[in-house]
């Protein structure tokens, strides 16, 4: 049985909420893999917590103390001298200037910066990736507003910031959901790194341009391949659900009923605990679906979420 190393990593973010500045560190020399830039952090000591192994890992090599920490992504990776599982923490505040006590340099990037800091550690790979995903995904609901309300609530949304967008509208007849996920497609082209994702039809992806697809739970377990989009994500509603997007190499996923929606008020969600408890290990950036708002982006990141995912609340 492999031996697992737990090591607590850090993800210090600064500035814009939209577009943050997030902190890389050079290994020192004598370390293994000298030289190669990381994400702060280190092992967690025996009857530690990997809450407490960060806060004590960063005040030894940053000499600062953390306040507002969200969990988030938890990776696996297997290097030539040992096996580590990286829980990751997302720093949105602390005490104390930035100092690298115990590495080289450090630097401040913005995503698609990390080629200035090269080379990386391969296991931070996906964590630059999964940087890129904004706190907010927006699911589309013309069968409801109509489809010329739902156009004039994108654009409006889109000039106001929104860049993760889902065409949902599965009841829409054929030709009229392609007419829309066309002019959603267009109206995203005009916006910088606007992505518009199409709810299991790959076909329709395909026909409208589309950058991604989105997977409902019962096609997840459908395919044996990830589909070959830029960006492709899931819904998923269970423990197993969430291993199975792993497996695909996806995204992102979105996980739920967390609350009471609109559509189902007198069903309970699965609660805030219970999706802790679920996203806690899950190499996938997760965002929290049901029952949600805008203004719930912080709650749902104290939970372990990326963001938010929502059809009724965003505008």
């Amino acid at each position: 049985m492999t031996r697992i190393t737990e090591v607590a990593a850090a993800v210090l973010l600064r500035g814009d909420v939209m577009a943050p500045e997030f902190l890389l560190a050079q290994r020192p020399p004598g370390k293994v893999y000298a030289g190669y830039w990381e994400f702060p952090g280190g092992k967690v000591e025996p009857g530690e917590t990997v809450y407490r192994a960060l806060v004590r890992e960063l005040q030894e090599e940053l000499g600062i103390t953390v306040d507002r920490v969200w969990p988030w992504v938890c990776c696996e990776f297997s290097y030539p001298h040992a096996t580590v599982r990286l829980r990751f923490f997302r720093v949105h505040t602390w005490q104390g200037d930035i100092a690298p006590i115990e590495h080289s340099a450090f630097a401040w990037l913005k995503v698609g910066e990390a080629a200035r800091v090269e080379p990386i550690l391969p296991a931070n790979g996906p964590i630059l990736a999964a940087l890129e995903l904004p706190p907010l995904y927006a699911l589309s609901n013309a069968a409801e507003n109509g489809s010329a309300a739902e156009l004039l609530r994108i654009e409006r949304a889109l000039a106001g910031g929104l860049r993760l967008l889902q065409v949902r509208d599965k009841t829409l007849g054929t030709q009229q959901r392609e007419a829309f996920a066309r002019a959603v497609v267009a109206l995203a082209g005009s916006y910088d790194k606007a992505c518009v994702l199409i709810n299991d039809d790959q076909a329709l992806a395909r026909a409208v341009g589309a950058g991604g697809l989105h997977l409902s739970s019962t096609q997840l377990w459908q395919i044996d391949r990830r589909p070959d989009f830029e960006r492709v994500a899931a819904s998923c509603h269970s423990a197993s659900d969430l291993v199975r997007a792993a497996q695909l190499g996806l995204d992102f996923v979105v996980l739920g009923p967390v609350l009471p929606t609109a559509t189902h008020p007198a069903a309970d969600g699965i609660g805030w605990p219970a999706f802790a408890r679920l996203v806690e290990r899950s190499p996938l950036p997760v965002y929290a679906l049901g029952g949600m708002q805008p203004e719930m982006v912080d709650a749902a990141c104290a939970a372990g979420a990326h963001g938010v995912a929502l059809m009724r609340g965003w505008r």
